[in-house]
């Protein structure tokens, strides 16, 4: 053991500071990034028309974000991203007509 002053705001300290020799150090394994290959289906919660796309295959996307509108009944609908992630596939078009529960895009 080693034993040392110290002086910290003034005050001064007497430390006891133990040496440990001979410790084998194993480096940590480089842990990998979690891979999310699940994706997430945006379906069409009404029948309608698509007036308005906001993203496109391979846009990056974020919860709550519009992706696009979908105009019903008269009334304009925006349809909004569920999860993080990529537009992987994007399945309408611009004034194309949808059905209910029809898959609109696929993120990932």
């Amino acid at each position: 053991m080693k034993l040392y002053k110290i002086n910290v705001n003034g005050k001064s300290y007497e430390v006891e500071v133990e040496s440990i020799d001979n410790i084998e150090s194993k480096p940590e394994p480089k842990k990998k990034e979690p891979v999310n290959e699940s994706t997430t289906n945006v379906l069409a919660p009404m029948q309608g028309k698509i007036t308005t796309l906001h993203v496109k295959v391979g846009s990056e996307v974020k919860k709550g974000q519009v992706l696009m509108i979908l105009e019903a009944m008269k009334l304009e609908n925006d349809i909004l991203c569920p999860v993080d992630g990529y537009v992987r596939q994007l399945l309408i078009k611009e004034n194309e007509n949808v059905d209910i529960n029809q898959l609109m895009l696929v993120i990932g």
